[in-house]
């Protein structure tokens, strides 16, 4: 009875740390949870809670004890950086928002006004730092967190814990893609802005031409600047909608779930 109590025990611990070396590291990077401005405390309270929740629902999926201590730590390892790179992926996927905050602030004249940016903890620009807030309200609203949450648990069907680390072509391939897909999805969300940016600049172009004397510089600026915020009043709940539509189906594309 002594023997089998042990091993309940054993095993349920085993099952436990492995699913916290996955989920604790995804959970380091996934947006919202994972954002700097959430205290190193808190995210581990969640991580511990989450994983002792799931616990008896991936044990089965979990391999045996290693009986030899060099691959317990190959194990471990091989489930560290799986999680780390789901989390990466999901966080490189969420710096559209940034980069569409970037390209409309260039089109907008607010190239020079840099804010801190709670999402990526770095200086960014002042359209940028409002997409990327808004992005990580909206993962909560719409409950897209439980979407991400999810994806770790099922990345046990295309990664099982079998102490192999994945293919470094596939994940160098996978990050390359999920670079591309979030720049693509950027400057689609900043492309009105960009239209209407060339637009002002043709126009006060041509207008330059047929009157040199003009200062066209003192009369483009705030032109082009009202423009760009009534395009952000505009388009700012489409642009946020597409981004959420394509972020779920993107994450999935990527890593084949």
């Amino acid at each position: 009875m002594e023997s089998l109590l042990q091993q309940i025990v054993v095993g349920n611990l085993f099952a436990f740390l492995l699913i916290f070396m996955r989920f604790g590291t995804a959970l380091m990077l996934m947006p919202g949870i994972g954002d700097s401005f959430v205290t190193p405390q808190i995210r581990l309270l969640f991580a511990i809670s989450f994983c002792f929740i799931l616990t008896p629902v991936l044990a089965t999926a979990l391999p045996a004890i290693p009986a030899a201590t060099p691959a317990l730590i190959l194990l471990l390892l091989s489930e560290a950086f799986i999680g780390l790179f789901i989390g990466t992926v999901m966080r490189i996927l969420i710096s559209a928002l940034d980069t569409a905050g970037a390209a409309i602030s260039l089109q907008a004249g607010f190239a020079n006004a840099m804010v801190f940016n709670p999402a990526t903890a770095t200086q960014g620009s002042l359209i940028g730092a409002l997409y990327s807030m808004l992005g990580l309200t909206l993962i909560f609203v719409t409950n897209l967190h439980h979407f991400l949450l999810e994806t770790v648990a099922d990345s046990y069907i295309l990664f099982p814990a079998q102490g192999l680390f994945p293919d470094t072509g596939s994940v160098s391939n996978i990050i390359a893609r999920s670079v591309s897909v979030a720049f693509a999805t950027g400057i689609q969300i900043a492309l009105p802005f960009i239209v209407v940016g060339l637009l002002v600049h043709v126009t006060f172009g041509l207008l330059g031409r047929l009157m040199p004397q003009i200062q066209i510089f003192f009369l483009a600026l705030p032109v082009q600047i009202l423009m760009s915020l009534i395009m952000l009043t505009m388009v700012l709940s489409a642009g946020m909608l597409f981004w959420l539509n394509n972020y779920a189906g993107a994450l999935s594309r990527l890593l084949g779930l």
